[in-house]
């Protein structure tokens, strides 16, 4: 069935898309077993599910909550929705007994950290953090311990951190991205690092 009239526009994960009208449209995403269809236009969600129920087998869970990990949260007021892994991190923190009175840190890696590879620059970024510390996981020592408990800290103080998508009235939908570099700042084996993110109607989408 959603092979007529849908056109998938992923390939990493199954997205596919169809037009209803004029700048209306519906999407259907699916990753293994989860769905999410998403529409202005809530009788053509409803008579889709329909569809698909005399396909697959499935269970209609009702409005988003909760999606690969991210907890979906919405103020319809304001026109926000807001995208966090709170759930997904409670879970980790819980997996290390780290869910207890530790205090939380602003930056990923400790600015005194024996991490000689880790300069200013990238203390906002947890991924590059995540990554140093990973080089070491055949062979950790005390040190890295130390690192990743930072690590931890620092997660327990951006529980609610997440990506809001506003309603955009100015109808801003360039897709802009911005790309930057260093030169040598891998201290340990003096290679460059670079970054990247790219936003749609003023957020990020990667």
């Amino acid at each position: 069935m959603i092979g007529h009239g849908y056109t998938r526009i992923s390939y990493d994960r199954c997205v596919y898309m169809h037009k209803l009208h004029d700048y209306e449209y519906i999407y259907l995403l699916l990753y293994v077993d989860d769905m999410l269809i998403v529409s202005k236009n809530s009788s053509a969600i409803r008579k889709l599910k329909k569809e698909l129920s005399f396909e697959f087998e499935m269970k209609d869970l009702g409005e988003a909550k909760k999606i690969l990990d991210m907890d979906i949260e919405r103020d319809r007021v304001k026109g926000r929705l807001k995208l966090t892994r709170r759930s997904y991190l409670q879970k980790i923190l819980k997996k290390f007994s780290f869910d207890g009175n530790e205090k939380a840190v602003s930056t990923p890696l400790a600015p005194t950290s024996s991490f000689q590879l880790i300069c200013h620059k990238f203390q906002s970024d947890l991924s590059q953090a995540v990554s140093m510390v990973s080089r070491y996981k055949h062979g950790p020592r005390k040190g890295h311990w130390e690192a990743l408990k930072w690590i931890l800290q620092y997660i327990k103080g951006i529980m609610d951190v997440g990506l809001i998508f506003q309603k955009n009235e100015k109808n801003m939908q360039d897709c802009i991205g911005y790309v930057d570099s260093d030169y040598a700042g891998d201290l340990d084996k003096y290679r460059s690092t670079s970054g990247y993110v790219f936003t749609l109607a003023e957020v990020p989408i990667c």
